[in-house]
């Protein structure tokens, strides 16, 4: 069984190094650079972590902005370092959900480019509503016409604040998901609780296609959280994504042995699961 790390960032280096000018246009992206947990890190650096901790491979995309031409830049950068290595990166593609035709264009090139997959968008982040169903069907239909799968940034609507907590609601999330029916949808950071509702018989029917990562779980999750997916029965929904460079993958691993999950269970969380997601040429 392959490890893979389905929630990684990377930056092209002139965006690390003058990541100021783009912040002046970009509020989101700006927030975040600011923030001292944030770090950037290009391709290499990647497959230094995943060489660390023993992982196979990375999913990885660039930050999703709100200008559509910033996407395809760091999408390039992302084709790139796919081409260059195939055997250790799955790329997914940035876009900006509300930029109109420009937006299936850009889904094609990226799909005939190789990339497989689309995220992680942020929706207050990059100022649109996920659940207005009129303006995300061009990017639900293109997704699920060629089998890509969507990660998309929720967060807890409880507990600490921190850069990058948004007031997405959960009940936004699910009319998405209902709008969006045979999309795949992966939430990252554990879906912002919205896994634990799936034991509501019609929630859980719902969110059939709907995975959750465990992106920045240290910051935000003891190590109970596993056994609970487990109790839901949702251990086959559950996807390791570490969200570096904020967090090295090794960061989880201890935390994932803890948790009393057996290794069959442990195999779907650290590449199972993810690898049958994957659609990739």
């Amino acid at each position: 069984m392959n490890k893979i790390d389905f929630h990684v960032h990377v930056t092209p280096p002139d965006i690390s190094k003058n990541w100021e000018k783009y912040a002046e246009k970009e509020p989101y992206f700006g927030l975040l650079s600011q923030s001292p947990r944030n770090k950037f890190i290009d391709a290499a650096g990647v497959l230094a972590a995943l060489d660390e901790a023993g992982f196979d491979r990375a999913v990885i995309f660039g930050f999703a902005f709100r200008d559509m031409g910033l996407c395809r830049y760091v999408n390039d950068y992302v084709i790139e370092q796919v081409k260059q290595f195939p055997g250790r990166f799955t790329g997914f593609m940035s876009v900006a959900p509300g930029s109109g035709e420009e937006l299936e264009a850009e889904i094609d090139r990226c799909h005939s480019a190789g990339l497989c997959g689309v995220g992680e968008l942020f929706p207050a982040g990059q100022g649109f509503e996920i659940d207005d169903n009129k303006a995300m069907s061009v990017l639900a239909g293109s997704c699920r016409e060629r089998g890509l799968p969507v990660l998309i940034h929720v967060n807890e609507p409880v507990g600490h604040e921190y850069p990058g907590k948004t007031n997405t609601s959960l009940r936004s999330i699910e009319r998405f998901i209902e709008n969006s029916p045979g999309l795949v949808i992966v939430l990252a950071h554990w879906g912002g609780g919205l896994l634990f509702y799936e034991a509501m018989p019609e929630i859980r029917e719902k969110c059939a296609n709907v995975y959750y990562d465990t992106a920045a779980m240290p910051f935000l999750y003891d190590s109970c959280m596993y056994r609970a997916a487990a109790a839901l029965g949702l251990t086959d929904k559950i996807i390791f994504g570490s969200d570096f460079p904020l967090l090295p993958p090794s960061r989880y691993l201890d935390a994932l042995a803890a948790s009393g999950m057996s290794d069959e269970q442990q195999e779907l969380i650290l590449g199972g699961t993810a690898q049958r997601l994957l659609n990739c040429r």
